[in-house]
């Protein structure tokens, strides 16, 4: 096994798990970074959608203890139930838009120039949003509403553009109608689970063919590292939104964009193009 290969795959695998509950954009980064490192052949596509696998799983273990008392009380529990049911009203909408256009967007919009330009946009949109006064009155996901749900999940599906961010696009799309900083969050983490692994489930059905068990050890490393990066980052995430903004993210994204759309422009780096 290529070592250079399996050192890639420890990479990606952290900045998935890094970036997938951030308001950053994780697909936008692997896309990048996989550019950057030439890891962006058939085989890869693979990898990306097994490491953002292992995130969600990540999210899963954090919040085991909610989610086994939701599996539970399913049969009898008003709670559970209603909570299952906003997160099936919220994942609705990806998953009518992401079967209309999935393969479209795949094919047309998944290459750095198209990411970093979103980038940009996105950074610019939360600079906006931040700048407005919040009046939020819905201080816990229990005290959602499918209507809330649903306009959440809407905003989740601008996500299908890489480089919006599904975290960036449900947090701030919680927080314009209403959500407490902490509500949208944790909103966001849970409709991730049934709104990645229907993705994931989809993604590797259609990419069946290119799955080769030569490729394990280097899916196996990145599984790993995305697991255990993604349960660090959500940790740390709960307790930095608690008392600061969003506005150093927008920054981030902002920066990182215009570098990637700098160095295309004066052909420093060369960038896969639309």
């Amino acid at each position: 096994m290529d070592v250079s290969l399996l050192l890639i795959a420890l990479l990606l695998g952290i900045v998935e798990g890094l970036t997938e509950f951030l308001p950053i954009s994780s697909t936008g980064h692997l896309i990048i970074v996989g550019d950057l490192v030439g890891y962006n052949d058939e085989t890869s596509k693979v990898f990306k959608i097994v490491i953002q696998l292992a995130a969600i799983l990540a999210v899963c273990w954090d919040y085991r203890e909610r989610l086994t008392r939701v599996a539970a009380g399913l049969a009898s529990d008003r709670a559970s139930q209603r909570f299952v049911a906003l997160l099936f009203v919220g994942f609705l909408p990806a998953a009518v838009l992401g079967l209309m256009f999935h393969s479209t967007i795949k094919s047309v919009l998944f290459n750095p120039l198209t990411v970093a330009t979103a980038l940009v946009v996105g950074g610019i949109v939360i600079l906006y949003l931040e700048k407005r006064a919040y009046h939020p009155h819905i201080p816990s996901v229990d005290e959602m509403r499918w209507p809330d749900a649903l306009k959440v999940g809407f905003a989740q599906a601008l996500a299908m553009i890489p480089g919006t961010s599904r975290s960036g696009a449900t947090i701030m799309g919680g927080l314009v109608f209403g959500l407490s900083r902490k509500a949208a969050a944790e909103f966001s983490f849970f409709l991730a689970i049934p709104t990645m692994f229907a993705a994931t489930a989809y993604d590797l059905y259609k990419n069946r063919a290119l799955l080769d068990m030569g490729d394990l050890p280097v899916f196996a490393v990145g599984f790993v590292a995305s697991f255990f990066a993604a349960m660090v980052a959500v940790k740390a995430f709960i307790r930095f939104i608690s008392n600061h903004t969003f506005i150093v993210f927008a920054w981030y994204r902002i920066v990182f964009g215009l570098l990637v759309l700098v160095t295309w422009q004066l052909d420093l780096v060369a960038w896969s193009e639309p």
